[in-house]
C-alpha cells in the first residue's frame, strides 16, 4: 500500500513494514508507458458501482484487443471477487495469539480474516465492511484523501495482457473495495499470462508510485486524451535518478526524508532558465523567500500621525481578544503553564540573588517574583503580542550593578536616583510609540536576531553552569576523604572558648596565692548530642578532623542537573519514537518538562541528602529592611538628580528598545505562521508604562526574554493530527492566546505563599531547566 511512501507486508504476512522510498526497476517504468499507450482508457466515466465499472472497462477496449464474451465474463467475475485485505493487528490482539499459540498446534492458527468471516459465515462482503469500519489505519490518512486502486496479477485462461486505466468523474465509494472507507477515482487494472509474473508486479508499483506524486496526480485529474497522461508521465521521467546496478542493494529500503520538496519547488528547479544555476542560488532564495522576513509587514508600515503604529495595533488586535482566552481551551495550553511556571520561578530565583548581590539587597528575591507576577500579569492582558514573557535580563542587570556602584561612589540614593532614570525612560518610550519609531525594527537583518539570540542563549547557559560551580565553594567536594582511615576521624562541640574570658576574671580577681574556690571548677566540656547548628548558636566551635565534611551534594547536585537536562530532551522527542501508541507518545512529550522535573525532585527526596532547594520567600516584606515599598521622588538627592538622570536614561531606553524590538521581531516571524498579528508599538507602549510602576515601587526592569518567549511558543506548536506512514506531521502554527502566560505570572505572584510546597523543589533540576530553555 502507498500513503505518500510504500509499505510492504513482511515476510510471514502478520504486519506492514517500515514506510520507505520505493525503488523501482527501470524496465517497469517503460513497461508501464507502453501499458498506457496500447491498453483501455477510460477518462471521467461515470459509474456509481464497481460493477458497472468493470463492464465498461471490459466493453471498452479497442476492436484489435478486444476478449471474447467467454473471456470478459470471467475477468468480471475474477475482478468482482471479495478483496481480502491485510490486517493490522493491535497489540493486545498480537498478545492473545501469544498465548493461544501453543495450544493451536503447529497448524491451528487461523488467519484473521478467516475470523472475521467467522462472525458474517452468510456474507464475505459485511466481514470486509466490518473490518473497514474497525480499521484504525484511517486515522493515518490525511483528511480529503482519495483512494487509487491498482490490481495486477497473472491469469491461467488469458493469452494476451489486459490494460485499463480508469478515471471516474466523480469520487465513489466502491464499499470494500478499499481497505479504509474512501472514495475511489483512479483505478489501473493489468491481468496476463503466468509467464511474466514478476514483471506485472513491478509495473503495479510503478502505477502506484506514479499516483502517489502530486505532480503527477494533477496531471492525471486534468488530462483529457491519451496523450496528456503519456505526457505527465515523461515529465516523472524527467525527474528520475537512476542507481546503477550492483553498486547499492536493491533490497535496502530508502527511509522517508525529513523535509520534502513542494510541489511548487520541483516545478521551479527543472525549468530551462533556472538549471543554469548549479550551485542551488536559486533554491536558497526560494528558502529564504519562504521564510519571509517581517520587513514588508504592514504591522511596520508608516502611517504618518502622531500614534498612527499604535491605533493600527489596537484595531489589529481588538477583533481577536475574546479568542485569546477560548483558544487556550486546550490541554496542551496546562503543560505550557507549567513548563514556562517552572522556567520563570527560576529565572526570577537566578536574577533576583544576581540583583540582591549587586544592590545590597534593595532588589531581591521577593521583589523579583513581586515584578515578575505584576509586569507580566498586566503585560499578557493588554500588549499587541501575548505570547511574549516578560523578565529580567542580563543587559539589564548589568546595568543595575553600574548604577548602584555609581550611586555609593558618589553619596547618592540608589532608589530615588532610579526612580528618575526610569520616568525618563518612560517618556523616551512613549516618544518613540507616538513617532512610530519601531518601524526601524524592518533593519534588523536574520544576522542581527541570530547573534543576539546567541547572546541570549549563552548567558542562560552560562548562568546556569556558573551557579552549579559555585555549589563547590558550599559544598565542596571531599578530596581527601579515605575510607580506611574513618577511625581516626572525629568532631566535637567546644564550649571553652565561651568560658575562658570568665575564667581569666575570676583569676585576675583572686589572690594568686590563694587557690581557686572549689566552686569555681574547670569548665566542662559541651553536652553530648549537641547539633552543629546548637553548638554554634552557644558561641561554641567545632573541633576534630572531620567537621568540614559534608556529603558529596555537589556531585550529586550535577547529576541531577544533567539529569534534568538529558531527559527533558529525550522526552521531547519521544513524540517521534517508534513506542508506544501515537497519542500516549504526544502527551509524553507535551509534559516532558513536568515528568523531567517531578522526576529529578523524587530522586532528591529519596536519597534524603541535603541537596540546596529552590529560595522562595514567605513573608511579604522587603529584602532590605532600610526600604520601603514606595520610592518618593524627592527628599534623598539634590534637586539636580532629576535633570542629570536623562543622560542615563538615554541609555536604558536604547538597551530596552533593542532588547525588547529585537526579541518581538524573533517572536512574529513569518515561519511561525501566526494568525493574529503582531503589535510592536502597543508592545513598547506596555513596556513603557510598566517602567513607571516598577521604578516608583523599587521593582526591577522588565523587558521581553527572548529564550523563555521562544520556550513559550515552541511549547504551543500545533501539529497536523494525521500524518501518513514515514511523514513528519505538518507544523500548523502556533496556540496564539492570553491564558497561559497571564497563569504563569499569577501562579508566580502565589508562589510567595508556597513556599512550604516550592521549598521542596531542587535548585540543581531547576537550573538543568534554564540551560535546557538556553
Amino acid at each position: 500500500r502507498w500513503v505518500k511512501f510504500e509499505e510492504k507486508v513482511e515476510d510471514g504476512g502478520e504486519r506492514w513494514s517500515v514506510p520507505h522510498v520505493p525503488a523501482l526497476p527501470l524496465q517497469s517504468l517503460f513497461q508501464l508507458r507502453t501499458c498506457l499507450q496500447k491498453g483501455t482508457m477510460l477518462l471521467d466515466l461515470d459509474a456509481p458501482s464497481f460493477k458497472e465499472i468493470i463492464d465498461k472497462a471490459l466493453s471498452g477496449q479497442p476492436e484489435e484487443a478486444e476478449l471474447q464474451t467467454e473471456l470478459r465474463e470471467r475477468l468480471a467475475a475474477l475482478l468482482l471477487r471479495q478483496p481480502r485485505h491485510q490486517p493490522t493487528k493491535s497489540p493486545l490482539r498480537l498478545l492473545a495469539e501469544l498465548g493461544l499459540s501453543p495450544c493451536r498446534g503447529r497448524h491451528g492458527a487461523r488467519p484473521w480474516l478467516d475470523w472475521e468471516q467467522l462472525l458474517h459465515p452468510e456474507c464475505p462482503a459485511a466481514a470486509s465492511l466490518s473490518f473497514q469500519l474497525r480499521n484504525r489505519f484511517k486515522k493515518k490518512v490525511p483528511p480529503g484523501a482519495e483512494a487509487a486502486h491498482v490490481a495486477v496479477g497473472e491469469v491461467e485462461f488469458l493469452e494476451k495482457p489486459f490494460t485499463a486505466f480508469i478515471r471516474l468523474r466523480q469520487g465513489v465509494a466502491l464499499g470494500s473495495l478499499a481497505e479504509v472507507a474512501l472514495p475511489s477515482r483512479f483505478l489501473f487494472i493489468l491481468l496476463g499470462p503466468r509467464a511474466e509474473v514478476k514483471a506485472y508486479h513491478e509495473v503495479g508499483r510503478a502505477m502506484a508510485t506514479l499516483l502517489t506524486d502530486e505532480l503527477f496526480q494533477r496531471v492525471a485529474r486534468q488530462a483529457e486524451h491519451r496523450e496528456d497522461l503519456i505526457a505527465g508521465m515523461e515529465a516523472f521521467l524527467d525527474e528520475l535518478t537512476v542507481l546503477p546496478p550492483r553498486k547499492w542493494d536493491p533490497s535496502a529500503r530508502i527511509p522517508p526524508p525529513s523535509c520534502l520538496l513542494s510541489p511548487h519547488r520541483r516545478t521551479a528547479m527543472h525549468l530551462p532558465d533556472r538549471q543554469s544555476h548549479g550551485n542551488g542560488d536559486t533554491a536558497a532564495a526560494g528558502d529564504r523567500a519562504g521564510l519571509g522576513h517581517p520587513c514588508s509587514r504592514e504591522e511596520l508600515e508608516r502611517t504618518g500621525r502622531l500614534f498612527g503604529g499604535l491605533l493600527r495595533d489596537i484595531r489589529r488586535k481588538a477583533p481577536w481578544y475574546g479568542s485569546d482566552f477560548s483558544d487556550a481551551l486546550h490541554p496542551q495550553c496546562l503543560s505550557a503553564v507549567l513548563y514556562i511556571y517552572l522556567a520563570t520561578v527560576t529565572n526570577a530565583i537566578t536574577f533576583g540573588g544576581m540583583l540582591g548581590d549587586a544592590t545590597a539587597n534593595m532588589q531581591g528575591v521577593l521583589e523579583s517574583f513581586l515584578g515578575t507576577a505584576f509586569a507580566g500579569s498586566i503585560f499578557c492582558l493588554f500588549s499587541g503580542q501575548p505570547l511574549t514573557i516578560l523578565s529580567s535580563t542580563g543587559p539589564v542587570l548589568v546595568f543595575e550593578r553600574l548604577l548602584f556602584s555609581f550611586s555609593q561612589d558618589h553619596s547618592l540614593d540608589y532608589l530615588e536616583f532610579r526612580l528618575w532614570i526610569g520616568l525618563w525612560v518612560a517618556f523616551f518610550g512613549m516618544v518613540l510609540v507616538a513617532t512610530e519609531a519601531s518601524h526601524l525594527v524592518r533593519y534588523f537583518t536574520r544576522f542581527t536576531e541570530e547573534g543576539f539570540c546567541a547572546l541570549i542563549s549563552l548567558i542562560f547557559i552560562y548562568d546556569s553552569l556558573k551557579k552549579m560551580l559555585s555549589l563547590a565553594d558550599a559544598f565542596p567536594i571531599n578530596w581527601q576523604y579515605r575510607l580506611d582511615n574513618v577511625t581516626s576521624y572525629s568532631c566535637v562541640c567546644n564550649l571553652r572558648r565561651l568560658l575562658n574570658p570568665i575564667l581569666a576574671c575570676l583569676t585576675t580577681s583572686a589572690p594568686s596565692s590563694t587557690p581557686l574556690h572549689p566552686m569555681y571548677p574547670s569548665p566542662p566540656a559541651a553536652p553530648a548530642g549537641l547539633s552543629r547548628t546548637q553548638c554554634l548558636g552557644r558561641g561554641g566551635h567545632l573541633l576534630g578532623t572531620s567537621c568540614q565534611y559534608v556529603p558529596d551534594v555537589t556531585l550529586v547536585s550535577f547529576l541531577l542537573f544533567g539529569g534534568t537536562f538529558l531527559s527533558c530532551t529525550a522526552l521531547k522527542r519521544f513524540r517521534n519514537s517508534r513506542y508506544f501508541p501515537a497519542g500516549v507518545r504526544k502527551l509524553v512529550s507535551d509534559f516532558a518538562i513536568i515528568l523531567a522535573i517531578l522526576g529529578s525532585c523524587a530522586i532528591d527526596a529519596t536519597l534524603g541528602l541535603e541537596t540546596p532547594k529552590l529560595l522562595v520567600p514567605s513573608e511579604l516584606k522587603p529584602t532590605n529592611p532600610a526600604r520601603g515599598w514606595i520610592v518618593f521622588p524627592f527628599g534623598a538627592n539634590p534637586w539636580w538628580v532629576c535633570l542629570v538622570s536623562v543622560v542615563p536614561a538615554i541609555l536604558v531606553t536604547i538597551l530596552i528598545f533593542m532588547d525588547q524590538q529585537i526579541t518581538a521581531v524573533i517572536l512574529n516571524r513569518r515561519e511561525y505562521k501566526l494568525q493574529k498579528g503582531a503589535g510592536f508599538h502597543l508592545d513598547l507602549l506596555c513596556v513603557s508604562l510598566l517602567m513607571v510602576v516598577t521604578s516608583a515601587t523599587g521593582l526591577p526592569w522588565y523587558v521581553s526574554a527572548t529564550v523563555i518567549s521562544l520556550a513559550h511558543m515552541e511549547s504551543l506548536r500545533k501539529e497536523s493530527a494525521t500524518s501518513a506512514p514515514g511523514e513528519h506531521p505538518e507544523f500548523l502554527g502556533i496556540r496564539e492566546q492570553r491564558l497561559t502566560g497571564l497563569a504563569v505570572f499569577i501562579l508566580t505572584g502565589v508562589s510567595v505563599f508556597m513556599a512550604p510546597v516550592l521549598k521542596v523543589g531542587s535548585l540543581a533540576a531547576g537550573f538543568g531547566l534554564f540551560s535546557k530553555a538556553g
